[in-house]
């Protein structure tokens, strides 16, 4: 009797088995999901990441190309002709740079001091010398047909073979001392004081357009 009241009151042994949860699907598909969830954040912050890169790079880039035509020498801006090249032709000392041969068409000179600088043989249809020193330049046998030289000062240069057809000479624009023998003035709007200056010492034919100085001035 007593000993089985004895057996009665042992306790029962724990379970050393732990738990088992890898059969668990519930749990399982929780634990696949929270991966996938990883892997998309990871996937998502290395193409932010690739994007900030490629941004950079672009940004760096454009800088450096900025900084280049920034910087370029203005005797090399205009290659290609047209106006490209004009920011480092406008308003610029280009004194006795060589242009010779080059074509420079539409190409912007206004302001600019361009003092012994040598357009001979240049292609300058439309190209603007506004308000610029040209004084003693070299413009002989170059294609000036259209081009602006309103207010510019050309004292002393050389117009000699030139096409000056359909260029404007409008305010206080002076030829003094100038040679513009061969020079084809056609269409050239000049005031009464210019034209008579000209034509005091106007002679030559152009041989580009085979007309004659003094007829392209319609000196008497």
């Amino acid at each position: 009797m007593s000993h089985c009241l004895q057996n009665s009151h042992k306790t029962p042994p724990l379970s050393s088995t732990k738990p088992q949860f890898s059969n668990n699907p519930f749990l399982s598909f929780s634990v696949n999901s929270a991966t996938q969830l990883l892997k998309k954040q990871i996937k998502s912050q290395e193409n932010i990441l690739c994007c900030l890169s490629e941004s950079v790079a672009r940004t760096s880039l454009l800088a450096l190309v900025s900084a280049s035509l920034f910087f370029v020498d203005p005797v090399l801006a205009y290659k290609g002709g047209g106006p490209y090249g004009s920011e480092v032709t406008r308003g610029q000392d280009l004194t006795g740079k060589d242009f010779s041969g080059k074509t420079l068409i539409k190409q912007d000179f206004k302001t600019s001091i361009l003092r012994q600088a040598d357009f001979k043989g240049a292609k300058l249809l439309g190209a603007s010398f506004f308000d610029a020193d040209l004084t003693g330049a070299d413009l002989s046998e170059s294609d000036l047909r259209g081009a602006d030289f309103s207010l510019a000062n050309v004292t002393k240069f050389n117009l000699s073979n030139a096409n000056f057809e359909g260029a404007l000479t409008t305010g206080n624009t002076s030829f003094k001392g100038s040679n513009i023998n061969g020079a084809d003035f056609t269409d050239v709007p000049l005031r009464d004081d210019q034209r008579e200056y000209l034509c005091r010492f106007a002679d030559g034919i152009n041989p580009t357009t085979g007309n004659a100085t003094r007829e392209t001035l319609l000196c008497n």
